[in-house]
């Protein structure tokens, strides 16, 4: 999109003809040449002409060294620059007229291949130049109007002599009433008579001076953190003529510090002990009094004899329970509190704990606010202890950990006279997320049960993410008996270009120790399925894992064979990866050690895939090998474990009949032949573990797809952007236009400079707005925070804040570069 320039009191389009550029900067005021390789001249300008005297007919086509008036050391007809792209210095050069003329010259090198003349070479007309004058007014407008930073000058006698208008804005003062003045004149406080201090020894060493001043503003509430430098103005002779204070508000930088402290100490205070209470206890000293004056910690009072929260912690219409875990104030026995330690209290519908846990949001009142005070009014004694403490600000922040809502943090101030502001209310929920996880721990350990069965159901999708390449029904069932928690485990990762990954495996044994192993290589194959490994690589580095997994258990037997404990043996897994793209219909699969998948075509046809011979993992010894299919839309792909085919009284290949002649039946519905396969292959009570997955595949029609093969030219980003804005328009997505113009200019160009070629970009319009940017490069962008004089380094930070998800993924002939949009975002 274009920016406008404001060039004076006028405003032009950057994307005016060069020609009003030119007329704009005046460009007959530089004398501009250019050359090729060999110095021959290939341009030159009236700025040219007016220095030498020739016209650029006259030197056009020949050679450059032929203007020098004095010989100077040449290769090719240039100076040697030992492969530097610029040079710069003075050269004698021959007048048309016979003059020798000494010329200033600034000359940049282009590298091979650039679309451009191989030298330019520039030179000011400076006799033509504004006069000097300009010079001195320009700088006084910029010290006057710098936005920079809050700078005034000082003379000899450490009195204010010049101030800009930053300054006055900190000082609340103008320049003519702080004129004459000294720092510790104009703030009267340990600040100025600090920053006077180092002034005065700036004048007697020069050296200059660094410090940090924390004072409010005038008319502010809060204190800012000043960055200030003192340093010495001289004369052309190096005479002391005075001081120049300058001072950055580095305020948000500061309270960023201390908010990165106070997480720091509370990921090593919060969580120390198994102990509900006492972890309670810790989210509260770590924020009394660095956040708050006083906070109490309340805990659902269901949990008390529950083994697992209730699925709905706030009742519709209330009362809400909470018993007082903690608390802390910084004032000694807390009497803010209506509520003691242990006590539980009831809060209405409408109160401000009920209400943030029913949104599942911090919360931020002020006294003055509505809601806050509809509340006091139902409460007498609690209104009673706001007016007596002076209570002026809360927040209320829910305690919720792996989606378990377990209470509700209070966090109040009256003695900081500061309201509590956003960044406050992301600092407590970032330390009360914290706490909840260690208090949620807590609360487990102390039910072995509850945390098997807890643990369990945690590490299983408790929801199948949506996606646009498949329909998915799914089925886990434990093992029946006293076989306990198994390993059995599935998944459904949507990956980027609208591809999906389907995932089965099984761990061997069961208890907490195959559920913990399960829970690792879950996380494992969904964060190598993020950086989007091929699926052969992928069950390489989880064969890897295992493999130290199994180094970590021999460890850990040797040590408990020294004090003769039962050894746990080792880790065994099997696993079956699957990625289906609904664009091409391709599947690539990859198993090791695990039951082959089978396939359902759209006219009933019951085939099981044939894939090449694999380990299990951990066991290592024989590379792991892809297989790709095209599935029609509509088949079915259906993945297990073999706790499905397998069990005591029947064998691989009698179950695997019964697994096809199951899955020929007709069924109404995905749900329906899950249950109907477990109906006939399983018994009530399976004696392991036993994990179904079927999708249906679908396909995205040839009309939600466009792409374009780009010419590795900078200049086609414009008609690449034309194009796609031509696109979205035909998809009716005019919302989506401006995002995806920045998203697109950016990974093109990105591509066109950084990258090899062919480039290509291609749109998918499904349920999201994908854009893929492809390239024959194999180096990875990388995210990166810009600082603030860096003129580039913006581009990706700015495409992950405008789009839903980005990320990269290589293939065998280079990578590619994508972004989702979310179109209900639009």
């Amino acid at each position: 999109m274009e920016q406008p320039v404001t060039v004076g009191r006028a405003t032009r389009s950057s994307g005016e003809e060069p020609e009003a550029l030119e007329a704009l900067v005046g460009t007959s005021l530089t004398a501009r040449v250019t050359l090729d390789e060999h110095g021959t001249v290939t341009g030159w300008n009236a700025g040219a002409e007016r220095l030498l005297g020739y016209s650029a007919g006259q030197l056009t086509g020949r050679r450059a060294a032929d203007l020098l008036a004095e010989p100077i050391p040449v290769r090719g007809g240039l100076p040697t620059l030992a492969g530097l792209p610029r040079w710069n210095g003075d050269v004698a050069l021959r007048h048309r007229d016979g003059r020798t003329l000494t010329v200033r010259i600034l000359a940049h090198h282009r590298p091979p291949g650039a679309d451009a003349p191989a030298w330019l070479l520039v030179s000011a007309l400076t006799g033509r130049q504004p006069s000097a004058g300009l010079d001195e007014s320009l700088v006084s407008w910029s010290f006057a109007q710098s936005p920079c930073c809050a700078q005034a000058i000082y003379d000899t006698r450490l009195r204010l002599r010049r101030a800009n208008a930053d300054m006055e804005r900190s000082t609340a003062l103008t320049e003519e009433e702080m004129r004459g003045l000294r720092v510790s004149e104009i703030s009267d406080s340990d600040a100025g008579r600090r920053a006077e201090r180092s002034m005065a020894r700036v004048l007697r060493t020069g050296e200059p001076e660094y410090e940090e001043n924390y004072l409010r503003a005038s008319g502010e509430s809060h204190e800012h953190a000043w960055s200030v430098f003192m340093s010495a103005l001289r004369d052309h002779e190096g005479t002391i003529q005075g001081v120049c204070l300058s001072a950055h508000d580095m305020t948000e930088q500061f309270w960023a510090r201390k908010r990165l402290q106070l997480i720091a100490e509370a990921g090593r205070r919060i969580g120390s002990t198994l102990d509900v209470t006492r972890t309670a206890q810790e989210l509260a000293d770590v924020t009394v009094p660095a956040l708050a004056d006083f906070v109490g910690v309340d805990l659902l009072a269901a949990l008390d004899d529950a083994p697992e929260p209730p699925p709905r912690a706030v009742p519709a219409d209330g009362p809400l329970l909470l018993r007082r875990a903690a608390l802390r104030s910084v004032t000694p026995g807390a009497p803010e509190s209506v509520v003691a330690a242990g006590a539980v209290d009831s809060y209405p519908a409408g109160s401000v704990p009920f209400e943030s846990l029913r949104t599942g949001r911090p919360t931020l009142h002020r006294v003055s606010d509505p809601a806050f005070a509809a509340w006091l009014a139902r409460d007498p004694a609690r209104a009673g202890r706001v007016r007596a403490f002076g209570i002026h600000s809360v927040m209320a922040v829910p305690l919720v950990a792996r989606g378990t809502t377990l209470g509700v943090a209070f966090f109040v101030r009256h003695r900081n006279q500061e309201t509590f502001r956003h960044d406050d209310v992301v600092l407590a929920g970032e330390l009360a997320a914290r706490a909840a996880v260690s208090i949620d721990n807590a609360r487990r350990y102390t039910r072995e049960r509850a945390t098997a069965v807890t643990l369990q159901r945690s590490l299983l999708p408790q929801r199948l993410p949506r996606q646009a390449a498949v329909e998915v029904a799914s089925r886990y069932l434990p093992a029946g008996g006293h076989a306990g928690v198994g390993g059995d485990w599935f998944d459904v990762i949507p990956l980027s270009g609208a591809r999906v990954a389907l995932v089965v495996g099984d761990v061997v044994g069961h208890g907490l120790v195959a559920s913990a192993t399960m829970g690792r290589l879950r996380t494992a194959v969904r964060t190598l399925a993020d950086i989007d490994l091929p699926c052969d690589e992928l069950l390489t580095h989880l064969d890897d894992l295992v493999a130290r997994l199994n180094t970590e258990e021999e460890s850990e037997d040797e040590r408990r064979a020294a004090g003769s404990a039962e050894t746990s043996g080792d880790v065994g897994a099997t696993c079956l990866y699957a990625v289906y793209d609904p664009v091409t219909r391709r599947c690539c699969l990859a198993g090791a050690g695990h039951p082959v998948p089978a396939v359902i075509s759209p006219e009933g046809t019951v085939d099981l895939l044939e894939l090449p011979a694999a380990p299990p993992l951990g066991v290592g010894g024989l590379p792991y090998e892809a297989t790709e299919v095209v599935l029609p839309e509509g088949s079915l792909l259906v993945l297990y474990t073999n706790g499905l085919i397998e069990t005591p009284d029947r064998d691989l290949d009698t179950g695997l009949h019964r697994l096809r002649e199951a899955l020929a039946r007709p069924a109404a519905s995905l749900d329906a032949l899950c249950d109907t396969v477990l109906a006939d292959l399983l018994p009530q009570r399976p004696a392991d573990d036993v994990a179904l997955l079927i999708a249906r595949t679908r396909a995205l029609d040839t009309r939600q797809v466009a792409t374009w093969a780009v010419p590795a030219d900078p200049s086609a980003v414009a008609q690449t952007r034309k194009d796609v804005v031509a696109q979205l328009e035909r998809w009716g997505l005019p919302d989506a236009v401006f995002v995806t113009e920045l998203v697109v200019s950016e990974l093109v160009t990105n591509a066109i400079r950084h990258a090899e070629p062919p480039v290509q970009l291609r749109l998918i319009h499904d349920t999201s707005l994908i854009c893929e940017v492809s390239d024959g490069g194999s180096t990875a962008p990388h995210l990166r925070r810009a600082r603030t004089y860096d003129e580039g380094g913006r581009g990706l930070l700015l495409v992950a804040q405008l789009t839903e998800r980005w990320g990269t993924r290589q293939s065998a002939t280079g990578k590619t570069i994508w972004a989702e949009q979310n179109l209900s975002l639009a």
